[in-house]
């Protein structure tokens, strides 16, 4: 029988082997072997070399390969591969002491905890959104959202008389909320995301999103008809079922679904139906926020507030934001112990990570860059929709950018065709690609992607 671990028996700092029992995987190509012995591989076929990749480019450690990466891990690279900042030793040291061990921040608080909380509501904070809760994934925080709506809507129904009712969420189709628990009731981008598995019959309606494949002239007149259309059926499910809904969730552009654009106008009405109809306004802000659109949240740029805001990816922690409208409950979620909870309230090592992250957008301005650069890679996608005839309705706002294809087949195709030619983008919605890259993309990054599109163009041509 072994002995047992006294304190005098630990290993010390000098003397511990641990690390020396085990040499790592170190070869890219075994890693992907390893890997699928035992996990569905559906992702692209790359090893990240975590040492060469620099800035935009990320080097694959199987191939040798560099690749331009306007894919941004989902949306959720906030800062370039190895920016020089993380090689201060203070940094570093930093975040290799938070990721000894996992704190739980919902009982055990810290300085560190603090220091991001504090960074967080100077850089990225939205008020009068004072009041917030962080989670590890970005459909647990969409949940919570959920959650503290219909504690919400439940509790005012139950002291106005009505019952225990008011469960709910009116939701739009194309939307993706996450694929958890209460989430899968509100996703509907792809079936096989959400078939057979169990769900709420809740309202959902159609999304006025605008028609960037028609032109500039029709385009006002087409979202507005499908406004009023979207606004009868909101309406109509209030009308038939208000005591029961609690919230109306949104994403500012729907991102899964196609880069679905909407206009200010249409999100300042969905707070006005959600004001005179005690219903709380969401927005999910997961894949819009931090600074990638130009703004720091997405809903700034069309001056409309909402009550609950999602936020994760780019944010590193994954959280939500509540407004002073839960207050009008006492005994709300964001108020009452243990009413909204998990074993870790976010991750420590992220949070950290997201306080230097924190830092470097606000010391390099990089919501201003987001802005500047996207419109400039905008620009160059338009005129290069008037060279490639396949190419249609390229849209975007800041860094959140796409373009259509004829159809799903098509897209396929060209998506791989620009990844073997060394760039990584994404799939959106059913015909479409979009880009997500790093805060920190520079214009040259840009014109040396342009070149590799503009090169499959003319192939195509050829």
């Amino acid at each position: 029988m072994p002995p047992v671990l006294t304190e005098a028996a630990r290993p010390s700092k000098k003397r511990s082997r641990i690390a020396e029992t085990k040499a790592p995987v170190q070869d890219g190509a075994r890693a992907l072997h390893v890997l699928e012995k035992h996990v569905l591989m559906d992702g692209f076929k790359i090893v990240i070399d975590l040492k060469k990749s620099r800035g935009s480019y990320l080097y694959d450690a199987a191939t040798g390969r560099r690749l331009i990466d306007l894919y941004g891990f989902f949306g959720s690279l906030t800062i370039g591969f190895n920016h020089p900042y993380f090689d201060e030793p203070a940094v570093k040291d930093d975040l290799l002491r938070a990721a000894k061990f996992k704190v739980a921040n919902s009982d055990i608080y810290s300085e560190g905890y603090a220091e991001f909380v504090e960074t967080f509501s100077r850089v990225a904070g939205f008020p009068p959104l004072d009041r917030y809760l962080f989670i590890e994934g970005g459909a647990l925080a969409i949940e919570n959202t959920l959650k503290a709506a219909m504690d919400w809507k439940v509790r005012k129904n139950m002291a106005a008389g009505r019952g225990e009712r008011g469960t709910e969420i009116l939701h739009f189709r194309h939307a993706f909320h996450g694929r958890s628990g209460y989430t899968m009731s509100l996703t509907n981008t792809d079936p096989r995301k959400t078939d057979l598995f169990a769900k709420f019959n809740w309202p959902r309606v159609s999304n006025p999103a605008i028609d960037f494949s028609l032109p500039q002239n029709e385009r006002e007149r087409d979202v507005i008809e499908r406004e009023k259309k979207s606004e009868t059926e909101i309406r109509k499910f209030i009308n038939e079922r208000g005591t029961d809904i609690a919230a109306i969730i949104i994403e500012p552009i729907q991102g899964e679904g196609g880069d679905n654009h909407f206009r200010g106008e249409w999100l300042r009405k969905l707070r006005e139906i959600c004001d005179e109809s005690d219903i709380l306004l969401i927005f999910d802000e997961v894949q819009t926020g931090l600074c990638t659109t130009g703004r720091t949240w997405c809903c700034q740029h069309f001056n409309v507030q909402p009550d609950l805001l999602a936020f994760g990816k780019k944010v590193q922690v994954c959280g939500v934001m509540a407004g002073p409208r839960l207050d009008e409950v006492k005994d709300n979620a964001f108020r009452l112990p243990s009413r909204l909870n998990s074993t870790w309230g976010g991750n420590f090592t992220d949070m950290l990570r997201s306080t230097h992250y924190l830092r470097i957008i606000e010391k390099e301005n990089l919501v201003e860059n987001a802005g500047k650069v996207g419109a400039y890679f905008l620009e160059q996608l338009l005129d290069w929709q008037r060279e490639c005839e396949i190419v249609s309705a390229v849209r975007g706002r800041g860094l959140f950018i796409a373009f259509d294809l004829p159809d799903a087949k098509t897209r396929d195709d060209v998506w791989r065709k620009l990844f073997d030619s060394g760039l990584l983008v994404l799939k959106s919605g059913e015909h479409s690609i979009r880009f997500r890259p790093a805060l920190d993309i520079t214009k040259e990054v840009v014109d040396e992607a342009m070149e590799i599109l503009r090169k499959y163009c003319r192939t195509q041509k050829g």
